[in-house]
This record gives C-alpha cells, structure tokens and sequence, in this order.
C-alpha cells in the first residue's frame, strides 16, 4: 500500500478533512471470508473502479478523519502509527509521513482538541501516542481523548496480544497522562458533532455524527469495513468481537441511512471515499456522492 494524499468536504459549516496513512487493494478474504476474488468480480457494476479492483480486489484504506466545528479540531481514529511492533510484516515499525500530511492541511498535533477513538482496534489507535525518548508519550498534546466506557471495560482486561498491545502502547500511555475522557453513547463534542451506538465489531463501537445547517453525514468506523458490506450486511467479518450483534448493527445502519441524503464516509473506505446508502431490493449499495 501506498501513502496517499488528503481530500475535503463540507456539511454546512463542518469541515471533513481525510488523512491517509496508506491505501491500496486488499485480498478481500483477509477481513471478509466471503470477499473472495470471484464475490467481489460478481458486484463489479457498482463496485469497480472505485472499491475493487480489476483483479477482484478490495481497495481500503487506512485514514484518521479530521472535523473542524464551532472551533474545534477532531481527530477520528488515528490509524496505526509509526515504530509500533506489530505481528502484520506490512504494519510492523512503519515510518510514514502521518504528522506531516496533518501539518500540511494546516493542522499541526499541536492545535488538536480532541481525539475520538470509535474503537480500540490496533489500526485506530496508533497515533494517540508517538516515541520520544524510548517513551510512548501522547501524540497530541492540547487534545483530550475520548474513549468509549464500555470499549474500555472490554479491552482493559483483554489478554490476547492483538486486542492487548495496541492498548498498552497507545492508550494507557494517555490514561496515565490524564488525558483521557470515558464517554457513553450520545456523548456530544459539539453542538454538530456526537457519539452513536453500534456495537458489534467491539462491544463499545461508536459512530460518529454530524449536523449543520440542516445537512448531515456519519463517520462508520469498523461497523463496515467496505461498501460490499451495504450489499451483504450478513457476512461474517473475521475481526467483530460479537458477529451477530454486528450484522444487525450493520443492517440497522444501513436501514436508518438508506435514502436520507445523510452522507457516509466509511473509515476504510478508499477514495473517493465519501457516498450515499440506497435500499435496492431486499438489501442496499453504496455509492460515491454526486
């Protein structure tokens, strides 16, 4: 995968500015048991070339999403991070130009408020906190972290190194500091910005809202991982925590957006990125925003 650029978009006096860490096609089998080269090829009419590839495919992405209201900077999600050890070869020791594509937008770590944490997953996490002389200290340092209270009920205690490591080198690190906020369903960071309920992938999953000035649009974090997953809602994902809570998480979703005008950027979506859900028979697509 590839570093790639940023990209911009309003919904009435909100500012959505996306950060990539990196971007590129993904064997659709890794996060997807039935994303098989021959399942994504037979969605091709509305999937490609903006979501999959000529060679069946997955493209995704990597990318912390950026929001400027009454205000304030918001980081969702922070991606993986440089010089974290990791057991994915692709993941492990990265050193790419996160920081600076974030100062290059104008927004330097220094001027964030707050970081929104969807969930705890590794790839969502890793620029909480950066090395600094053989130390994990907080990324940015004027933000406040929000952390979902349920998410960290789950992941506090968890064992397994996949759940585990991303948390002692990315969030305790920020707990210790006092930088940290538990926060429930509903949680407001602004008057345009909340926290929705959709657990499933993790126990304490959120999405993020937006409104202003009667226009509105949803950030997915890992409820969907790729637009396929409007088609197939039930599919199993190797990475939910609670598949079946997942699916109806999913469903519900794409139900409660299905033909509202709401604008849906999906956190792993690839660019273009941003689109519309529509209910198309018994299920639903995604497409790109006119």
């Amino acid at each position: 995968m590839q570093a790639s650029g940023v990209n911009q978009w309003k919904i009435g006096d909100v500012k959505i500015t996306r950060v990539v860490e990196s971007e590129g096609p993904w064997d659709g089998t890794f996060i997807l048991p039935n994303g098989t080269a021959e399942n994504v090829r037979k969605e091709s009419d509305w999937l490609y070339p903006a979501f999959s590839d000529e060679n069946g495919k997955l493209r995704m992405a990597i990318q912390a999403l950026v929001i400027e209201s009454q205000g304030k900077r918001i980081i969702v999600d922070t991606c993986i991070g440089n010089d974290k050890v990791r057991s994915n070869p692709e993941w492990n020791k990265q050193q790419l130009p996160f920081l600076q594509d974030l100062q290059k937008i104008g927004c330097p770590r220094e001027a964030v408020d707050r970081v929104i944490c969807t969930h705890l997953h590794i790839d969502h996490v890793g620029w909480n906190t950066m090395l600094k002389d053989g130390k994990w200290m907080p990324t940015f340092p004027n933000a406040k972290y929000l952390i979902g209270g349920t998410e960290w009920d789950f992941f506090s205690r968890a064992a397994d190194p996949f759940l585990k490591d991303p948390v002692d080198d990315s969030v305790r690190p920020v707990m210790a500091e006092g930088m940290s906020e538990l926060v429930d369903d509903g949680h407001r960071i602004t008057d345009e910005v909340w926290l929705e309920s959709t657990p499933g992938h993790t126990p304490g999953h959120f999405a993020v809202r937006i409104a202003s000035k009667g226009q509105n649009g949803v950030i997915t974090g890992d409820l969907m991982h790729h637009p396929i997953q409007c088609r197939y809602p039930e599919w199993d994902d190797n990475f939910d925590t609670d598949g079946p809570m997942a699916k109806k998480t999913r469903r519900a979703f794409c139900e409660r957006y299905a033909d509202s005008g709401v604008l849906v950027f999906g956190t792993h979506f690839a660019l273009p990125s941003p689109g519309k859900i529509s209910k198309k028979e018994d299920s639903f697509r995604f497409s790109l925003a006119g």
